[in-house]
């Protein structure tokens, strides 16, 4: 799954890695501790040359109040679930991310969190779907990350991954048709996704500082401890 996000790469850069300029109202802060409930900057098919800010928690359409909404949905049924119908068939989405977060319990104990990232890359795209949920005096845009089995990086540390597209088919996610769009929510292919050992300060989402990123005992963890035991 994918319970944490974060995106701090400087506004500039990230307008020109993605080629789109930020919309979003209340501009573009660095975030390192992004929560379910937050908002995530995403692209959607719709304003491809825009960066938006939606409500992280696809809120379902029948709900009469707001809630928090379903933070991932699973790429390989959500095409079956009538919650999220209208925006697998046409609401594709692009989440941004300079990494995310995922926590392991070795042999039962407390659970020890990870960061994850892109070792060539300081922003990307996670595959998503958004929403507008409708009350009676307001409208909440809404997004949920999609996600799939974990790759052998991912392996060690959860039983789930986000979908986290190749730079090279952001573009298709958001153009393809639902049958092409579902061939691409796979384990990340490539070798450039890297993981270590943060602190519990992310557990708390207060902490939201560069700190959250520092390495565990300042040293980065490769995936040879991970498949370690």
């Amino acid at each position: 799954m994918c319970g944490r996000n974060s995106l701090f790469i400087d506004q500039a850069d990230l307008e020109a890695r993605f080629d789109a300029q930020v919309v979003a109202d209340g501009g573009y802060s660095p975030r390192y501790n992004i929560t379910p409930g937050d908002n995530l900057h995403i692209i959607t098919a719709e304003a491809s040359d825009e960066i938006d800010a939606y409500h992280w928690g696809l809120i379902p359409f029948w709900a009469d109040q707001p809630e928090e909404g379903i933070i991932n949905a699973r790429s390989d049924t959500a095409d079956e679930k009538r919650v999220f119908e209208q925006a697998w068939e046409s609401r594709p989405c692009l989440v941004l991310s300079s990494g995310f977060y995922e926590w392991k319990a070795p042999n039962g104990g407390s659970k020890q969190p990870y960061r994850i990232y892109r070792e060539d890359d300081p922003a990307f795209a996670m595959a998503g779907l958004w929403e507008v949920w409708e009350g009676d005096n307001e409208t909440i845009s809404c997004v949920t990350i999609l996600t799939t089995e974990p790759n052998d990086l991912m392996n060690s540390i959860h039983d789930r991954m986000p979908v986290v597209l190749p730079q090279d088919v952001e573009s298709d996610w958001l153009t393809a048709d639902p049958d092409t769009r579902k061939e691409l929510c796979q384990p990340y292919p490539k070798e450039d996704l890297d993981a270590y050992e943060i602190s519990t300060r992310v557990n708390n989402p207060g902490n939201d500082d560069p700190q959250v990123i520092k390495p565990l005992d300042h040293e980065q963890s490769g995936l040879g401890e991970f498949n370690s035991g």
